[in-house]
Protein backbone atom coordinates (compact mmCIF):
# COMPACT_ATOMS: atom_id res chain seq x y z
CA UNK A 1 0.00 0.00 0.00
CA UNK A 2 1.46 3.35 -1.06
CA UNK A 3 2.08 6.38 1.14
CA UNK A 4 -0.73 8.03 -0.84
CA UNK A 5 -3.19 5.55 0.70
CA UNK A 6 -2.10 6.56 4.18
CA UNK A 7 -2.31 10.24 3.29
CA UNK A 8 -5.82 9.70 1.94
CA UNK A 9 -6.90 7.96 5.14
CA UNK A 10 -5.39 10.74 7.25
CA UNK A 11 -7.30 13.27 5.14
CA UNK A 12 -10.53 11.45 6.06
CA UNK A 13 -9.55 11.59 9.74
CA UNK A 14 -8.87 15.31 9.49
CA UNK A 15 -12.20 15.99 7.79
CA UNK A 16 -14.09 14.10 10.49
CA UNK A 17 -12.25 15.93 13.24
CA UNK A 18 -12.89 19.29 11.61
CA UNK A 19 -16.59 18.41 11.80
CA UNK A 20 -16.26 17.84 15.54
CA UNK A 21 -15.92 14.06 15.66
CA UNK A 22 -13.28 11.72 17.03
CA UNK A 23 -11.49 9.71 14.32
CA UNK A 24 -8.60 7.25 14.45
CA UNK A 25 -6.85 4.73 12.23
CA UNK A 26 -7.92 1.26 13.36
CA UNK A 27 -7.23 -2.44 13.12
CA UNK A 28 -4.72 -4.23 10.92
CA UNK A 29 -3.14 -1.09 9.50
CA UNK A 30 -2.06 -0.05 13.01
CA UNK A 31 -0.61 -3.50 13.66
CA UNK A 32 1.29 -3.52 10.37
CA UNK A 33 2.70 -0.02 10.83
CA UNK A 34 3.98 -0.92 14.29
CA UNK A 35 5.68 -3.96 12.74
CA UNK A 36 7.22 -1.86 9.97
CA UNK A 37 5.07 -3.57 7.34
CA UNK A 38 3.14 -1.87 4.56
CA UNK A 39 -0.57 -2.18 5.37
CA UNK A 40 -2.87 -3.71 2.75
CA UNK A 41 -5.38 -0.95 3.44
CA UNK A 42 -6.31 1.72 5.98
CA UNK A 43 -9.49 1.76 8.05
CA UNK A 44 -10.87 4.62 10.11
CA UNK A 45 -12.98 4.35 13.27
CA UNK A 46 -15.03 7.30 14.46
CA UNK A 47 -17.82 8.37 16.79
CA UNK A 48 -19.61 9.96 13.82
CA UNK A 49 -22.87 8.15 12.91
CA UNK A 50 -22.99 6.65 9.43
CA UNK A 51 -25.49 9.23 8.18
CA UNK A 52 -23.13 12.05 9.18
CA UNK A 53 -20.22 10.33 7.42
CA UNK A 54 -22.35 10.02 4.28
CA UNK A 55 -23.19 13.71 4.51
CA UNK A 56 -19.57 14.78 4.91
CA UNK A 57 -18.12 12.88 1.96
CA UNK A 58 -19.58 13.09 -1.53
CA UNK A 59 -19.77 9.76 -3.31
CA UNK A 60 -19.52 7.70 -0.13
CA UNK A 61 -21.38 4.39 -0.01
CA UNK A 62 -23.20 2.74 2.90
CA UNK A 63 -21.90 -0.83 2.75
CA UNK A 64 -23.12 -1.76 6.20
CA UNK A 65 -25.02 1.22 7.51
CA UNK A 66 -26.77 -0.88 10.15
CA UNK A 67 -23.30 -1.59 11.54
CA UNK A 68 -22.10 1.95 10.95
CA UNK A 69 -19.81 1.12 8.01
CA UNK A 70 -19.33 3.51 5.08
CA UNK A 71 -16.88 3.46 2.16
CA UNK A 72 -15.44 6.92 1.57
CA UNK A 73 -13.72 7.77 -1.73
CA UNK A 74 -10.41 9.49 -1.10
CA UNK A 75 -8.06 10.08 -3.98
CA UNK A 76 -7.59 6.82 -5.87
CA UNK A 77 -8.58 4.81 -2.79
CA UNK A 78 -11.65 4.01 -0.76
CA UNK A 79 -11.35 4.24 2.98
CA UNK A 80 -13.63 2.15 5.19
CA UNK A 81 -15.05 4.33 7.96
CA UNK A 82 -16.85 2.56 10.82
CA UNK A 83 -18.65 4.04 13.79
CA UNK A 84 -17.40 2.93 17.22
CA UNK A 85 -19.77 0.21 18.41
CA UNK A 86 -20.38 -2.65 20.79
CA UNK A 87 -22.03 -5.78 19.46
CA UNK A 88 -25.05 -7.68 20.68
CA UNK A 89 -25.35 -11.47 20.59
CA UNK A 90 -24.34 -13.45 17.49
CA UNK A 91 -26.75 -16.15 16.30
CA UNK A 92 -25.25 -16.99 12.88
CA UNK A 93 -21.52 -17.13 13.76
CA UNK A 94 -21.00 -14.02 11.68
CA UNK A 95 -23.25 -11.04 12.43
CA UNK A 96 -24.53 -9.59 15.72
CA UNK A 97 -28.30 -9.42 16.05
CA UNK A 98 -27.95 -5.74 16.95
CA UNK A 99 -25.25 -3.16 17.58
CA UNK A 100 -25.07 -0.20 19.90
CA UNK A 101 -22.85 2.69 18.94
CA UNK A 102 -20.45 3.65 21.69
CA UNK A 103 -16.87 4.56 22.53
CA UNK A 104 -13.43 3.66 21.18
CA UNK A 105 -12.83 1.46 24.23
CA UNK A 106 -16.06 -0.45 23.59
CA UNK A 107 -15.19 -0.77 19.92
CA UNK A 108 -11.78 -2.25 20.75
CA UNK A 109 -13.35 -4.79 23.09
CA UNK A 110 -15.61 -6.28 20.38
CA UNK A 111 -12.76 -6.85 17.86
CA UNK A 112 -11.12 -10.25 17.23
CA UNK A 113 -7.47 -10.24 18.38
CA UNK A 114 -5.52 -7.89 20.61
CA UNK A 115 -3.02 -7.04 17.88
CA UNK A 116 -5.96 -5.99 15.67
CA UNK A 117 -7.67 -4.01 18.44
CA UNK A 118 -5.38 -0.98 18.60
CA UNK A 119 -6.01 2.56 17.32
CA UNK A 120 -3.58 5.16 16.04
CA UNK A 121 -4.00 8.90 16.20
CA UNK A 122 -2.24 9.80 12.92
CA UNK A 123 -2.06 13.48 13.78
CA UNK A 124 -0.17 13.00 17.04
CA UNK A 125 1.27 9.61 15.93
CA UNK A 126 0.00 8.16 19.21
CA UNK A 127 -1.08 4.54 19.72
CA UNK A 128 -4.26 4.01 21.74
CA UNK A 129 -4.36 0.47 23.14
CA UNK A 130 -7.17 -0.71 25.42
CA UNK A 131 -6.61 -4.46 24.95
CA UNK A 132 -2.89 -5.15 25.41
CA UNK A 133 -2.15 -5.33 21.70
CA UNK A 134 1.27 -3.69 21.87
CA UNK A 135 2.48 -6.18 24.46
CA UNK A 136 1.25 -9.15 22.40
CA UNK A 137 2.78 -7.63 19.28
CA UNK A 138 6.14 -7.41 21.04
CA UNK A 139 5.80 -11.01 22.25
CA UNK A 140 4.72 -12.29 18.83
CA UNK A 141 1.36 -13.62 20.03
CA UNK A 142 -2.10 -13.85 18.44
CA UNK A 143 -4.55 -13.62 21.35
CA UNK A 144 -8.32 -13.31 21.28
CA UNK A 145 -9.66 -10.23 23.02
CA UNK A 146 -11.37 -11.17 26.27
CA UNK A 147 -12.87 -14.66 26.40
CA UNK A 148 -11.57 -16.71 23.43
CA UNK A 149 -14.68 -18.90 23.36
CA UNK A 150 -16.92 -15.84 23.09
CA UNK A 151 -14.78 -14.12 20.45
CA UNK A 152 -14.50 -17.21 18.24
CA UNK A 153 -18.13 -18.13 18.68
CA UNK A 154 -19.14 -14.71 17.38
CA UNK A 155 -17.53 -15.50 14.03
CA UNK A 156 -16.11 -18.95 13.41
CA UNK A 157 -14.01 -17.55 10.57
CA UNK A 158 -11.80 -16.01 13.26
CA UNK A 159 -10.29 -19.46 13.76
CA UNK A 160 -8.93 -19.40 10.22
CA UNK A 161 -7.98 -15.75 10.54
CA UNK A 162 -5.89 -16.55 13.62
CA UNK A 163 -4.01 -19.18 11.64
CA UNK A 164 -3.49 -16.85 8.69
CA UNK A 165 -2.21 -13.99 10.84
CA UNK A 166 0.07 -16.24 12.88
CA UNK A 167 1.54 -17.75 9.71
CA UNK A 168 1.96 -14.41 7.95
CA UNK A 169 3.64 -12.72 10.91
CA UNK A 170 5.54 -15.73 12.25
CA UNK A 171 3.62 -15.46 15.55
CA UNK A 172 2.37 -18.09 17.97
CA UNK A 173 -1.30 -18.45 18.87
CA UNK A 174 -1.87 -17.88 22.59
CA UNK A 175 -2.66 -21.08 24.51
CA UNK A 176 -6.30 -20.40 25.47
CA UNK A 177 -7.07 -19.12 21.98
CA UNK A 178 -5.37 -22.15 20.45
CA UNK A 179 -7.20 -24.59 22.70
CA UNK A 180 -10.52 -23.01 21.74
CA UNK A 181 -9.67 -23.28 18.04
CA UNK A 182 -8.80 -26.97 18.43
CA UNK A 183 -12.03 -27.60 20.31
CA UNK A 184 -14.24 -25.75 17.82
CA UNK A 185 -12.45 -26.65 14.57
CA UNK A 186 -15.15 -29.16 13.48
CA UNK A 187 -17.69 -26.30 13.59
CA UNK A 188 -15.94 -24.26 10.89
CA UNK A 189 -18.46 -25.46 8.31
CA UNK A 190 -21.15 -23.40 10.04
CA UNK A 191 -19.97 -20.44 8.01
CA UNK A 192 -20.23 -19.90 4.27
CA UNK A 193 -17.76 -21.85 2.17
CA UNK A 194 -17.03 -18.71 0.14
CA UNK A 195 -15.50 -17.18 3.27
CA UNK A 196 -13.56 -20.34 4.09
CA UNK A 197 -12.24 -20.53 0.53
CA UNK A 198 -11.07 -16.94 0.62
CA UNK A 199 -9.12 -17.52 3.84
CA UNK A 200 -7.49 -20.62 2.32
CA UNK A 201 -6.56 -18.55 -0.73
CA UNK A 202 -4.94 -15.90 1.46
CA UNK A 203 -3.05 -18.48 3.53
CA UNK A 204 -1.63 -19.94 0.31
CA UNK A 205 -0.98 -16.71 -1.57
CA UNK A 206 0.07 -14.33 1.19
CA UNK A 207 2.27 -16.89 2.90
CA UNK A 208 4.17 -18.44 4.43
CA UNK A 209 1.92 -21.21 3.10
CA UNK A 210 3.76 -24.10 4.73
CA UNK A 211 3.45 -22.61 8.20
CA UNK A 212 -0.19 -21.88 7.54
CA UNK A 213 -0.99 -25.46 6.57
CA UNK A 214 0.99 -26.90 9.44
CA UNK A 215 -1.19 -24.82 11.77
CA UNK A 216 -4.35 -25.82 9.89
CA UNK A 217 -3.41 -29.46 10.37
CA UNK A 218 -2.41 -29.14 14.03
CA UNK A 219 -5.59 -27.21 14.87
CA UNK A 220 -7.95 -29.72 13.28
CA UNK A 221 -9.24 -27.15 10.80
CA UNK A 222 -7.70 -28.95 7.83
CA UNK A 223 -9.62 -32.12 8.65
CA UNK A 224 -12.86 -30.14 8.51
CA UNK A 225 -12.02 -28.24 5.31
CA UNK A 226 -9.83 -30.42 3.04
CA UNK A 227 -9.69 -33.88 4.64
CA UNK A 228 -8.29 -35.29 1.40
CA UNK A 229 -4.93 -33.75 2.29
CA UNK A 230 -4.71 -35.67 5.57
CA UNK A 231 -4.68 -38.93 3.61
CA UNK A 232 -1.22 -37.93 2.33
CA UNK A 233 0.33 -38.37 5.76
CA UNK A 234 2.26 -41.61 6.02
CA UNK A 235 1.97 -42.43 2.30
CA UNK A 236 5.53 -43.49 1.50
CA UNK A 237 7.27 -42.72 -1.80
CA UNK A 238 10.23 -44.34 -3.53
CA UNK A 239 13.28 -42.95 -1.75
CA UNK A 240 15.30 -42.63 -4.96
CA UNK A 241 12.90 -40.06 -6.36
CA UNK A 242 11.54 -38.69 -3.08
CA UNK A 243 14.24 -38.67 -0.39
CA UNK A 244 12.24 -36.02 1.47
CA UNK A 245 9.67 -38.52 2.78
CA UNK A 246 5.93 -39.07 2.49
CA UNK A 247 3.45 -37.27 0.24
CA UNK A 248 2.40 -34.80 2.95
CA UNK A 249 6.01 -33.77 3.64
CA UNK A 250 6.57 -33.35 -0.09
CA UNK A 251 3.47 -31.18 -0.46
CA UNK A 252 4.56 -28.92 2.40
CA UNK A 253 7.97 -28.52 0.75
CA UNK A 254 6.26 -27.55 -2.52
CA UNK A 255 3.96 -24.90 -1.04
CA UNK A 256 6.86 -23.57 1.02
CA UNK A 257 8.25 -22.26 -2.27
CA UNK A 258 5.19 -20.18 -3.15
CA UNK A 259 5.99 -16.47 -3.46
CA UNK A 260 3.07 -14.21 -4.43
CA UNK A 261 1.62 -16.89 -6.71
CA UNK A 262 -1.56 -16.79 -8.72
CA UNK A 263 -4.46 -18.45 -6.96
CA UNK A 264 -4.46 -21.27 -9.52
CA UNK A 265 -0.76 -21.99 -9.09
CA UNK A 266 -1.11 -21.99 -5.30
CA UNK A 267 -4.01 -24.44 -5.36
CA UNK A 268 -2.25 -26.51 -8.02
CA UNK A 269 0.82 -26.78 -5.80
CA UNK A 270 -1.31 -27.79 -2.83
CA UNK A 271 -3.32 -30.39 -4.75
CA UNK A 272 -0.92 -31.73 -7.39
CA UNK A 273 -0.47 -35.05 -5.54
CA UNK A 274 -3.89 -35.19 -3.87
CA UNK A 275 -4.74 -38.51 -5.57
CA UNK A 276 -1.55 -40.34 -4.62
CA UNK A 277 -3.14 -41.93 -1.51
CA UNK A 278 -5.91 -43.46 -3.63
CA UNK A 279 -3.59 -44.50 -6.48
CA UNK A 280 -0.76 -46.03 -4.45
CA UNK A 281 0.58 -49.39 -5.61
CA UNK A 282 3.76 -51.42 -5.81
CA UNK A 283 5.75 -52.79 -8.73
CA UNK A 284 8.50 -55.38 -8.81
CA UNK A 285 11.67 -54.24 -10.57
CA UNK A 286 15.13 -55.82 -11.00
CA UNK A 287 16.29 -53.50 -8.22
CA UNK A 288 13.48 -54.44 -5.85
CA UNK A 289 10.01 -53.15 -5.17
CA UNK A 290 9.02 -49.66 -6.30
CA UNK A 291 6.07 -47.62 -5.01
CA UNK A 292 3.82 -46.45 -7.83
CA UNK A 293 1.00 -43.93 -8.22
CA UNK A 294 -0.28 -44.73 -11.70
CA UNK A 295 -3.04 -42.39 -12.86
CA UNK A 296 -2.71 -39.93 -10.01
CA UNK A 297 -2.47 -36.82 -12.23
CA UNK A 298 -5.75 -37.61 -13.99
CA UNK A 299 -7.53 -38.76 -10.83
CA UNK A 300 -6.06 -35.81 -8.97
CA UNK A 301 -7.43 -33.32 -11.50
CA UNK A 302 -10.96 -34.56 -10.80
CA UNK A 303 -10.40 -34.41 -7.04
CA UNK A 304 -8.90 -30.92 -7.32
CA UNK A 305 -11.97 -29.66 -9.16
CA UNK A 306 -14.20 -31.08 -6.43
CA UNK A 307 -12.15 -29.40 -3.70
CA UNK A 308 -12.02 -26.06 -5.52
CA UNK A 309 -15.77 -26.16 -6.02
CA UNK A 310 -16.26 -26.92 -2.33
CA UNK A 311 -14.14 -23.85 -1.56
CA UNK A 312 -16.28 -21.84 -4.00
CA UNK A 313 -13.40 -20.84 -6.24
CA UNK A 314 -14.23 -19.45 -9.67
CA UNK A 315 -14.64 -21.66 -12.73
CA UNK A 316 -11.57 -20.08 -14.34
CA UNK A 317 -9.51 -21.00 -11.27
CA UNK A 318 -10.62 -24.60 -10.95
CA UNK A 319 -10.25 -25.22 -14.67
CA UNK A 320 -6.65 -23.97 -14.52
CA UNK A 321 -5.97 -25.98 -11.34
CA UNK A 322 -7.25 -29.11 -13.10
CA UNK A 323 -4.89 -28.38 -16.02
CA UNK A 324 -1.93 -28.00 -13.68
CA UNK A 325 -2.65 -31.15 -11.68
CA UNK A 326 -3.37 -33.25 -14.78
CA UNK A 327 -0.17 -32.14 -16.53
CA UNK A 328 2.31 -31.67 -13.69
CA UNK A 329 4.41 -34.69 -14.79
CA UNK A 330 4.21 -33.95 -18.50
CA UNK A 331 7.59 -32.22 -18.63
CA UNK A 332 9.26 -35.58 -18.08
CA UNK A 333 8.22 -36.57 -21.61
CA UNK A 334 9.25 -33.25 -23.20
CA UNK A 335 12.71 -34.36 -24.47
CA UNK A 336 11.07 -37.28 -26.29
CA UNK A 337 8.35 -35.19 -27.96
CA UNK A 338 8.36 -34.44 -31.66
CA UNK A 339 9.25 -30.85 -32.43
CA UNK A 340 5.65 -30.01 -33.35
CA UNK A 341 4.24 -31.65 -30.23
CA UNK A 342 6.75 -29.86 -28.01
CA UNK A 343 6.01 -26.49 -29.62
CA UNK A 344 2.28 -26.96 -29.13
CA UNK A 345 2.88 -28.00 -25.53
CA UNK A 346 5.03 -24.96 -24.77
CA UNK A 347 2.49 -22.55 -26.21
CA UNK A 348 -0.42 -23.87 -24.17
CA UNK A 349 -2.32 -21.37 -22.07
CA UNK A 350 -1.07 -21.91 -18.53
CA UNK A 351 2.40 -23.15 -19.47
CA UNK A 352 4.19 -20.60 -17.26
CA UNK A 353 2.29 -21.76 -14.18
CA UNK A 354 2.87 -25.39 -15.18
CA UNK A 355 6.60 -24.82 -15.53
CA UNK A 356 6.72 -23.16 -12.12
CA UNK A 357 4.78 -26.02 -10.54
CA UNK A 358 7.15 -28.52 -12.14
CA UNK A 359 10.15 -26.61 -10.83
CA UNK A 360 8.79 -26.54 -7.28
CA UNK A 361 7.77 -30.20 -7.49
CA UNK A 362 11.24 -31.30 -8.58
CA UNK A 363 13.00 -29.03 -6.08
CA UNK A 364 10.95 -30.53 -3.25
CA UNK A 365 11.88 -34.07 -4.34
CA UNK A 366 15.11 -35.28 -5.92
CA UNK A 367 16.17 -31.82 -7.08
CA UNK A 368 16.49 -33.06 -10.66
CA UNK A 369 15.60 -30.04 -12.81
CA UNK A 370 16.77 -31.40 -16.16
CA UNK A 371 13.29 -31.60 -17.70
CA UNK A 372 12.38 -28.14 -16.48
CA UNK A 373 15.67 -26.73 -17.78
CA UNK A 374 15.10 -28.45 -21.14
CA UNK A 375 11.66 -26.86 -21.50
CA UNK A 376 12.90 -23.47 -20.34
CA UNK A 377 15.80 -23.54 -22.82
CA UNK A 378 13.55 -24.67 -25.67
CA UNK A 379 11.00 -21.99 -24.87
CA UNK A 380 13.70 -19.31 -24.75
CA UNK A 381 14.99 -20.46 -28.15
CA UNK A 382 11.64 -20.24 -29.92
CA UNK A 383 10.67 -16.95 -31.51
CA UNK A 384 7.09 -15.70 -31.49
CA UNK A 385 6.77 -16.65 -35.16
CA UNK A 386 8.10 -20.14 -34.49
CA UNK A 387 5.62 -20.58 -31.67
CA UNK A 388 2.67 -19.22 -33.67
CA UNK A 389 3.59 -19.33 -37.38
CA UNK A 390 1.10 -17.83 -39.87
CA UNK A 391 -1.15 -20.47 -41.41
CA UNK A 392 0.14 -21.76 -44.74
CA UNK A 393 -3.30 -22.77 -46.00
CA UNK A 394 -6.90 -21.99 -45.12
CA UNK A 395 -10.26 -23.66 -45.61
CA UNK A 396 -10.75 -21.59 -48.77
CA UNK A 397 -7.49 -22.96 -50.15
CA UNK A 398 -8.74 -26.50 -49.55
CA UNK A 399 -11.99 -25.74 -51.37
CA UNK A 400 -10.02 -24.21 -54.24
CA UNK A 401 -8.15 -27.48 -54.82
CA UNK A 402 -11.40 -29.41 -54.90
CA UNK A 403 -11.90 -30.68 -51.35
CA UNK A 404 -15.39 -30.78 -49.89
CA UNK A 405 -15.92 -28.70 -46.73
CA UNK A 406 -16.59 -30.69 -43.57
CA UNK A 407 -15.17 -31.87 -40.25
CA UNK A 408 -12.15 -33.28 -42.07
CA UNK A 409 -10.92 -29.75 -42.77
CA UNK A 410 -9.86 -29.34 -39.13
CA UNK A 411 -7.86 -32.55 -39.34
CA UNK A 412 -6.14 -31.40 -42.54
CA UNK A 413 -5.30 -27.93 -41.24
CA UNK A 414 -3.96 -29.43 -38.01
CA UNK A 415 -1.79 -31.86 -40.01
CA UNK A 416 -0.45 -29.04 -42.18
CA UNK A 417 0.47 -27.00 -39.10
CA UNK A 418 2.21 -30.03 -37.61
CA UNK A 419 4.35 -30.40 -40.72
CA UNK A 420 5.03 -26.67 -40.60
CA UNK A 421 6.14 -26.85 -36.95
CA UNK A 422 8.34 -29.84 -37.82
CA UNK A 423 10.03 -27.70 -40.47
CA UNK A 424 8.85 -29.93 -43.32
CA UNK A 425 6.65 -27.25 -44.94
CA UNK A 426 7.65 -23.63 -45.38
CA UNK A 427 5.27 -22.05 -47.90
CA UNK A 428 1.76 -22.23 -49.29
CA UNK A 429 2.60 -24.02 -52.52
CA UNK A 430 4.48 -26.78 -50.71
CA UNK A 431 1.64 -27.11 -48.21
CA UNK A 432 -1.02 -27.45 -50.93
CA UNK A 433 1.11 -30.00 -52.77
CA UNK A 434 1.44 -31.99 -49.55
CA UNK A 435 -2.34 -31.87 -49.02
CA UNK A 436 -2.98 -33.11 -52.57
CA UNK A 437 -0.70 -36.08 -51.98
CA UNK A 438 -2.16 -37.05 -48.59
CA UNK A 439 -5.83 -36.02 -48.76
CA UNK A 440 -6.99 -35.88 -52.39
Amino acid sequence: MSSHARANAVAVVQRLRAAGFQALLAGGCVRDELLGRAPKDYDVATDAPAERVLGLFDGSLPVGAQFGVVLVPSGADRVEVATFRRDGVYLDSRHPVAVTFGSAREDAARRDFTINGMFLDPIEERVIDYVGGREDLARGVVRAIGDPAARLDEDKLRMLRAVRIAARLGFEIETRTWDTIRRDAPLIDRIAWERIGEEIRMILCEGPARRGFELLHASGLLAAIVPELLAMRGVAQTALHHPEGDVWTHTLLVIEQLHAPTEALALGALLHDVAKPVCVGRKRTPNGERITFYGHPERGADMAVSICQRLKRSRAVWERVAYLVRNHLRLVSAPLMRRSTLTRFLREDGIEELLELARMDATAASGDLRYWEFCRATLAGLSAQQMHPPALVTGRDLIAIGLTPGPRFSEILHAVEEQQLEGALADRDAALAWVRVHYS
